[in-house]
């Protein structure tokens, strides 16, 4: 057995067709309006979330390749120092300047202190 449906005429059309453009009526769409108005601003705020997001990641990123060179610089230069302080490098350093390493022992400088009576 097969069933066969019935033709559908204009007024069964017409009357099924209602309920969905009653919803894009200017009654209905005033009734909402507020509501339409929320998930605007709710858009709004989402997207302006989204591109202060990226900026903030973008900062970050800009923030974390300075303190790398930094980090790269500071050890360049402090290996450059200790090397430089080094006692041969010191006395290199100090040769043209008319300085020399002292061949005697250091001597201690004894200082008298006053006493009041």
């Amino acid at each position: 057995m097969t069933e066969t449906a019935a033709p559908i005429s204009n007024d069964q059309l017409k009357t099924s067709n209602k309920g969905v453009v009653g919803l894009f009526q200017s009654k209905w769409i005033n009734n909402n309006l507020g509501f339409f108005l929320y998930i605007a601003l709710l858009a709004v705020v989402y997207i302006a979330y989204g591109h202060w997001t990226d900026k903030t990641i973008r900062s970050i990123n800009n923030s974390q390749k300075s303190i790398n060179d930094l980090q790269y610089e500071y050890k360049t230069v402090k290996s450059e120092v200790m090397k430089m302080s080094e006692e041969g490098e010191v006395v290199k350093a100090a040769t043209p300047l008319g300085l020399h390493l002292s061949k005697e022992m250091p001597r201690r400088i004894k200082l008298e202190s006053k006493t009041k009576n």
